[in-house]
């Protein structure tokens, strides 16, 4: 395990502020809205285990320190180890400020209620956030959490950023003001690669052969649990920030619990990733495995790759007809660009940092309304829903709502339509495309 220092200002530690409640209830979501809040964000990176992450926030000025915490069962030691409640209790004796997330769609539960003790007797100020609330109906639902014991409580939405200026404020009340200027983002920004897969596809022996002896490795840090290794890289003038993930495996084949934490930490890293890397077996061929992990990250909304490891050990030379198989079992992933490599022998492992820096540039892409607007005049669109105009709501991924004159969803192929004319209008390699419609 390697230390890092507290993220400070001027030699002197930020105030922190920690996000607990049980898993599921939207702690990583409510996490990235409050670091997406404002530009003057000083940094985000993992933290020191794959169950806590840490960022920095300057909101209006007042600086501090943001953790997210693993989810947490008080007293279950079958699904939540000891080692996470371990690592969140560090996190929250560190904490000036406690958020304690409930889900809002759901009834008040027993795992709620002991955390709710639990968080009593820290004797530290906890501030109950009721998420998932994104409709008048619903917010009249937020008083009955009062009876967990706290007095205030704030109901937000984390998906549509909705209540956290009148959250943040009240957090960070009484943290001092910041007569600095905040340090300006950096004008490069380092890309994170997720490397997902079965166990024994060669995932360590990839990542190893992407920071291999011509490596410009800005930092090496090893996890505190065994199956994840993030490295730092440099690769002609770009930086990237590898993280080998454990072996997802098959139900049946290990045991439960080890089961339960491998999809949980993939799927948190996968959250975390610009771009993920899907690792193949060329040697056992496609499985259905491959597929679901695939469908995490697609699930996500995450730049992807597929690399089929161990071509040299695949007995044919056919790329062509192996991609087409590949292609065929995974027809949801037909944007992703495909790439055979041996990390043991390192053959066309260098040309991966290409294909990175190419999806996560187009998951990265905005067009302008201007185009889109062009677009759709000059797009035959036949069906029963006329579409007047479009607008590119988000990047990663990249996020269009059509507004329509019916009121009602697209139907799935004239998604698909559309997803495949923006494709080929203004690219998007890479990436999956999210569409929305609207009522104009």
């Amino acid at each position: 395990m390697v230390a890092r220092p507290d993220p400070s200002t001027n030699g002197e530690a930020l105030p922190v502020v920690v996000i607990v409640g049980r898993p599921n209830v939207g702690k990583s979501t409510l996490f990235n809205a409050i670091l997406g809040q404002r530009r003057s964000i000083v940094g985000d990176e993992p933290g020191i285990t794959r169950d806590r992450i840490h960022g920095q926030v300057d909101y209006r000025g007042r600086r501090f320190e943001l953790i997210d915490t693993g989810g947490l069962i008080p007293n279950d030691a079958q699904l939540i180890p000891s080692e996470i409640m371990k690592q969140a209790r560090v996190a929250l004796d560190r904490a000036a400020q406690i958020i304690f997330l409930i889900d809002g769609r759901t009834e008040i539960t027993g795992s709620d209620r002991e955390l709710a003790k639990m968080l009593r007797r820290l004797a530290k100020p906890v501030t109950v956030v009721v998420n998932k609330i994104d409709t008048p109906a619903r917010e009249d639902l937020a008083p009955e959490f009062h009876s967990l014991g706290f007095p205030d409580l704030f109901p937000v939405s984390s998906e549509h950023r909705l209540g956290l200026d009148d959250l943040l404020e009240h957090i960070t009340a009484g943290f001092e003001r910041s007569t600095e200027a905040a340090a300006p983002a950096a004008e490069h920004r380092a890309i994170k690669v997720a490397i997902i897969g079965r166990p024994n596809v060669g995932k360590s022996t990839l990542l190893n052969a992407l920071v291999g002896e011509e490596r410009s490795i800005v930092s090496a840090v090893a996890g505190t649990t065994r199956d994840a290794v993030d490295e730092s890289v440099v690769h002609d003038g770009v930086e990237f920030v590898f993280v080998d993930t454990a072996g997802i495996r098959r139900k049946g084949k290990t045991k439960q619990m080890a089961e339960k934490l491998s999809v949980v930490m993939a799927r948190r890293h996968i959250r975390m990733a610009n771009v993920v890397v899907v690792v193949l077996d060329a040697s056992e061929g496609m499985v259905g495995l491959d597929a679901t992990i695939a469908g995490y990250a697609h699930e996500e909304g995450r730049a992807l790759i597929l690399c089929v490891n161990k071509w040299d050990l695949s007995g044919t030379r056919d790329q062509k007809a192996f991609a087409q198989t590949v292609r065929d079992e995974l027809k949801f992933l037909d944007y992703a660009s495909i790439a055979f490599v041996s990390a043991r022998n390192g053959s066309g492992v260098k040309r991966l940092f290409g294909m990175i820096r190419d999806a996560y540039a187009s998951a990265s892409k905005r067009v302008t309304t201007g185009e889109l607007n062009r677009f759709v005049e000059m797009l035959e669109f036949d069906r029963d829903m006329k579409i007047r105009y479009m607008t590119q709501a988000s990047v990663r991924p990249p996020m269009f709502i059509a507004f329509t004159d019916k009121a009602r969803d697209l139907h799935f192929s004239s998604e698909r339509f559309l997803i495949n004319q923006l494709r080929k209008r203004f690219g998007f390699a890479g990436t999956p495309i999210v569409i929305k419609a609207k009522r104009r």
